[in-house]
């Protein structure tokens, strides 16, 4: 039986791909340009960040979102700190997450002032400009116990052929309820099943240009509370 941390193969040199999944944790392409386009961009960031803006993520991964939503934070220079929950299943161990964020240079420096912090399980890193939490475990039911509602939602679990747990419309539901008026969330995916999910669950949905090979991918604003 295997235990609840991430099992990890390697793809190119340091590219890490899920044994459990068998998906690659981040576009075969370009991780980083990916994570700009679907996460940030999808939210309509950096533009709407503000002192206290809080992003909340379904898959954590390699943490290379959260460095990428940091590091335009910082050169936006936007005054204050971020707030960034992430929930995870099956968190990586940290030198995995190091390995994997050494593949992008312009996030080296912040994967540098961040590598001695990594535990590979739930943990807080508390910065002048960051407050992050990760949440070990399934978001099916911590997403439930968690009192806080996000701005912007990064749905970053894997393929949802491979792990349909993640897109459920209940975990969508869950979302919702944990999601501020006005919130966003955005996604790689443009699968049925998850737009109608998203629909149900209040959000207003479009399909929209995806990265790469990706044709189509989700963006969703909450229209009700």
């Amino acid at each position: 039986m295997q235990d609840q941390q991430a099992g990890i193969d390697w793809r190119d040199g340091d590219v890490p791909v899920s044994t459990r999944f068998n998906d690659p944790y981040f576009s075969l392409e370009n991780g980083l340009a990916e994570t700009r386009h679907v996460f940030l961009a999808g939210n309509d960031l950096p533009a709407r960040f503000r002192d206290g803006f809080h992003i909340a993520e379904l898959g954590f991964g390699t943490g290379l979102n959260l460095l990428a939503a940091l590091h335009a934070w910082r050169v936006a220079g936007v005054a204050g700190r971020l707030r960034y929950t992430s929930f995870e299943a099956f968190p990586m161990t940290a030198q995995d997450m190091r390995r994997a964020q050494s593949r992008f240079a312009d996030l080296a420096p912040l994967a540098a002032e961040l590598a001695s912090r990594w535990t590979g399980g739930a943990q807080r890193i508390t910065l002048p400009d960051l407050d992050f939490t990760l949440v070990e475990g399934d978001a099916r039911k911590t997403l439930n116990h968690w009192p806080d509602k996000a701005d912007a939602w990064f749905l970053d679990g894997f393929s949802p052929a491979k792990n349909p747990e993640l897109w459920q419309p209940d975990l969508m539901e869950s979302v919702a309820r944990h999601t501020a008026k006005g919130g966003t969330a955005a996604t790689y995916t443009a699968a049925g099943f998850v737009r109608r999910g998203l629909e149900a669950a209040g959000f207003s949905v479009s399909r929209v240009p995806g990265y790469g090979r990706k044709r189509h991918m989700t963006r969703a604003i909450l229209d009700r509370q």
